[in-house]
């Protein structure tokens, strides 16, 4: 890998985070399927089609900087969804499973938040307005996926999981 100007930099990073949105494209699937809570499961189902337009909104970035939309091994999500797989084979009660799924989710947001971020910034930076636009739609897609976890996990999901561990 040669990194020789900030606009290397930022095109190894945009594969990066390609390979990891390609990789929550199969996960979170499999995530809504474990979630006990509806609530829970409606909200992966839809950052799934969410995940869909952060994929193709990648895809646009890549042409708008001339390079050919492909990704690089995104070894930080393939950790962060294994350790929420790990979560989905525990033997857990419902709602403490639930609990742990929003954990999970949320070190991928962060992860994704980070990335986007920094993504923003460098295209800005770079006088790729188009790119950076795109890149700020996810950014805050992104955020507000982790602010309604956090309102989910506040509300039923932490009370029910605390109720289920007193009944235990």
């Amino acid at each position: 890998m040669k990194l020789y100007s900030l606009e290397d930099l930022f095109c190894e990073q945009l594969r990066d985070m390609f390979d990891a949105e390609k990789q929550l494209l199969k996960a979170l699937p499999k995530m809504a399927k474990a979630a006990a809570a509806d609530e829970l499961r409606q909200g992966f189902e839809e950052h799934l089609d969410q995940t869909r337009g952060h994929f193709e909104r990648l895809e646009r970035v890549f042409e708008l900087f001339g390079k050919k939309p492909r990704g690089k091994s995104c070894e930080a999500m393939e950790g962060l969804i294994e350790e929420g797989e790990d979560i989905i084979d525990a033997d857990a009660e419902p709602m403490v499973r639930d609990a742990g799924l929003i954990a999970a989710a949320q070190r991928v947001e962060h992860y994704e938040i980070a990335g986007y971020g920094c993504l923003h910034t460098w295209a800005c930076q770079l006088g790729n307005h188009e790119a950076a636009d795109l890149l700020e739609h996810t950014l805050n897609e992104e955020k507000e996926t982790d602010q309604k976890l956090t309102r989910l996990a506040e509300g039923a999901v932490n009370l029910a999981a605390q109720h289920q561990g007193q009944h235990a």
